[in-house]
């Protein structure tokens, strides 16, 4: 897929579907409710094994994944699971769980890397172990105590998650009719694209330049399989779906995750800061380099190659600057080029998602999803 410069699609719907609204709320209603008593449980064992010192970071865990969140992810797994006959909650929970277990790790990670201070409208794991370290008197260094003490809570998210997959593909692989291996393997690849898509994130975000195939790799693993194409094909193989149903439900998972990272850039840059959740100058300053500065560089007069260099991967920048950036972004055509790219990707996922027969509950979902990401400010 090339970067387009086509005109968006205008064909969007007027607003999301009230019965996808529904659905993610009475999904996330569940998956808040399996995490507490996740929670309860792990707690219990920690004082069981005598480790009274975890409760700390057990709780923690449970600041930042009980606090908000869209639960797209771990919904996309429960929902797929529906479309393709799945029927028991008891079954298909523990999965969706473990996939919000490991976006938490991986959230608690990303804002230690990108040095960001908020996260869901409240200090970020580190800067509360920072801050913990200060009124406790500690000795040494706060910040370093906050960085080493988050990674050690996204460490622990991450075995949980580990813990749940690992339950699920035991038992169904016990059960017989689906293939353990198979749901093991395929959260395995998700662990193991994020981690590969965030690090060439990182050696692109430090050269300051890029191939458009490296950042469409960034793209797809970072968001289009670990967003969405990952947890739909764990929901499917959780519920039995045949080879051909399993292809199209990718093909339209990588469409849907590539939108909504596309998005997020978009909002990242020109988003209202209050639905974001940070500064929309966040991203210049941490100099995150995608496809929107990839494209104002190649259409930039040199002036304005100067104006995005000032703010691009400058924490100092200020508003002005990070100001006339973002007009540079609009003036080259990027944030149009980047609307049409979206656009690209939902027309591939409605017809993806009209060529395959599933059940109504978990159609209604997916087909929600893209007039979701059609309706998402921009």
């Amino acid at each position: 897929m090339g970067l387009s410069t086509a005109a968006p699609s205008t064909a969007r719907p007027a607003a999301v579907p009230e019965g996808f609204t529904s659905l993610l709320a009475g999904f996330r209603d569940q998956l808040d409710r399996a995490l507490v008593n996740w929670l309860d449980a792990k707690r219990e064992e920690a004082l069981a094994l005598g480790s009274p010192e975890t409760l700390e970071l057990i709780d923690g865990v449970g600041q930042l994944a009980t606090q908000g969140g869209k639960r797209l992810r771990p919904a996309l797994v429960y929902y797929t699971y529906r479309a393709c006959g799945g029927a028991a909650d008891e079954e298909v929970l523990p999965l969706a769980l473990s996939t919000e277990l490991l976006h938490t790790y991986l959230l608690i990670h990303d804002d230690i890397m990108d040095h960001a201070e908020f996260r869901r409208g409240l200090p970020a794991a580190h800067v509360r172990f920072s801050d913990a370290h200060r009124t406790q008197g500690f000795h040494g260094d706060a910040d370093d105590f906050g960085r080493s003490a988050a990674i050690l809570l996204g460490d622990l998210a991450q075995s949980w998650a580990v813990e749940l997959a690992c339950r699920v593909s035991i038992r169904r692989g016990l059960g017989g009719g689906v293939d353990g291996g198979e749901l093991a393997r395929c959260f395995s690849a998700m662990c193991q694209e994020v981690i590969g898509g965030q690090y060439l994130e990182l050696q692109v975000a430090q050269r300051r330049a890029a191939t458009e195939e490296e950042l469409l790799r960034v793209l797809r693993l970072k968001s289009g399989r670990y967003t969405a194409e990952r947890p739909i094909q764990l929901g499917a193989l959780l519920a039995g779906a045949p080879p051909e149903v399993l292809a199209e439900l990718s093909r339209y998972g990588a469409a849907v995750g590539e939108a909504f990272q596309l998005q997020d850039d978009l909002l990242g840059m020109f988003g209202d800061p209050e639905t974001v959740g940070k500064p929309v100058d966040a991203d210049l300053k941490e100099g995150k380099f995608t496809f929107l500065i990839h494209h104002a560089l190649a259409k930039a007069t040199p002036e304005q190659r100067l104006t995005l260099d000032a703010a691009l991967g400058n924490p100092e920048a200020t508003p002005e600057q990070t100001a006339a950036a973002r007009r540079v972004l609009a003036e080259t055509g990027a944030r149009e080029a980047v609307a049409a790219m979206i656009g690209e990707r939902l027309r591939a996922a409605r017809s993806a998602l009209a060529a395959m027969d599933l059940q109504a509950e978990g159609r209604l979902f997916l087909a929600g999803l893209i007039d979701y990401l059609w309706g998402r400010e921009q």
